[in-house]
């Protein structure tokens, strides 16, 4: 199967090109002036042809809190928002700890997403034989404070050597936490990614650092909301920080301290939001609007967002031909109108929680069109494609 995109700008290399994508067999056949023949054909006029997104953070429940989000749901929302590519955490239930795990986890996945997958896999003081045998995982995931799942490891002896037996490690580890694990990381020569970094201090320490094997991720929540907007719906770990602490990731986000943007897709049912027991919020579906509106805003730039949301993902976990649009990578791209306003209302959300901390938010640009693997699986609003994703393959 073939299909061409046609009159569009392409963002190829930092600049947007009129150019055409020609896609064939799944992969970009050619970038090219001239129109193509092809089997189905797909009208890019006044809009932008992008890299498909790459989330490195979501968590869509499956197994063990399915009432909450699964692989099918989780993915629509991810193509709805211009996500191609998910990265999916292991504190499920169980927790995937062993390669056993892994393997039904990968299962499952593969049965039910339309986008594709990755995975990080989970660590504790016990599993150091299945890290050193996990294969095609994204990286080894420690808890170094308490979160959803029940994970936490403090022993300072079982994270160095969850460190050394893992390629890269990233890290939900928050303010002091932060540093120790970089300190941590870098004693050992290894990659280290810190999870949603929320605080001045935590910027502080990366930059500390050299950026040397170091990476950053920050959340929407922490760049759009304050302390001011917490309640026991609008409620995660780590919390919502103080404006001074939400400038400093947008400085850092620009002067590239920061890597990725990752959602931190953790969908809760509004009851169980109600109780005030449970932290997370959902975001996949709505981190590239987001940010697309914060760059018709002036606040950040196009090619900011591609860097942390397509490139560096790519770069960073080693997705074999993602993050760019080059010839002969996959056909991962999504259709940027720019100028869509609209706003985010949670009952138009493709999310099984079905809500959002940002409901009523006007914002202007939208992905209007998803591609997976060179097929359409979202257009104009709607799931149009139950065509499976795929696990990906790493460098």
């Amino acid at each position: 199967m073939s299909l061409m995109i046609e009159n569009g700008r392409v963002y190829l290399k930092g600049r947007l090109v009129r150019k055409n994508v020609f896609i064939e067999d799944g992969k970009i056949s050619r970038i090219t002036l001239k129109k193509i023949q092809s089997d189905e054909k797909l009208n890019a006029k006044n809009k932008i042809v992008m890299p498909g997104a790459i989330d490195p953070h979501v968590h869509f429940r499956e197994p063990g809190l399915t009432h909450k989000e699964d692989f099918r749901t989780g993915s629509f929302a991810a193509a709805a928002g211009g996500t191609t590519c998910i990265i999916d955490m292991p504190n499920t239930k169980p927790p995937m700890l062993t390669t056993r795990l892994l393997m039904e986890k990968s299962e499952l996945a593969a049965q039910k997403s339309v986008v594709n997958f990755g995975f990080h896999f989970g660590s504790s003081a016990e599993n150091i034989d299945d890290i050193r045998e996990a294969k095609g995982i994204a990286s080894v995931k420690i808890f170094m404070n308490a979160s959803t799942g029940n994970m936490l490891i403090t022993d300072e002896n079982a994270i160095r050597k969850i460190i050394e037996a893992s390629r890269i490690t990233t890290f939900h580890a928050e303010d002091e936490n932060a540093k120790k694990a970089l300190d941590i990381a870098a004693s050992l020569g290894k990659k280290f990614y810190l999870c949603h970094a929320c605080l001045k201090n935590e910027i502080d320490y990366v930059k500390q650092n050299g950026k040397k094997n170091v990476f950053a991720e920050v959340t929407p929540h922490h760049l759009f909301l304050t302390e001011k907007n917490q309640n026991k719906y609008v409620i995660m770990k780590p919390t919502l920080k103080s404006d001074v602490d939400r400038k400093s990731l947008w400085s850092a986000l620009n002067d590239g301290t920061i890597d990725t943007i990752g959602s931190d897709h953790a969908p809760h049912t509004l009851e169980e939001k109600a109780t005030g027991e449970v932290y997370g919020v959902p975001g996949v579906e709505t981190r590239m609007p987001l940010m697309l509106d914060a760059v018709n805003r002036r606040m950040t730039t196009l090619r900011r967002l591609a860097k942390t949301m397509c490139e560096n993902p790519a770069k960073i976990f080693r997705l074999e031909k993602k993050g760019f649009i080059n010839e002969g990578f996959d056909a991962d791209l999504t259709i940027i109108d720019m100028k869509l306003r609209k706003k985010v209302r949670n009952d138009e959300l493709f999310t099984k929680c079905g809500w959002s901390p940002f409901d009523g938010f006007e914002l202007r640009g939208w992905p209007v069109a998803t591609i997976v693997n060179g097929g359409i699986v979202f257009e104009n609003g709607e799931i149009t494609s139950k065509n499976r994703g795929r696990m990906v393959q790493y460098e």
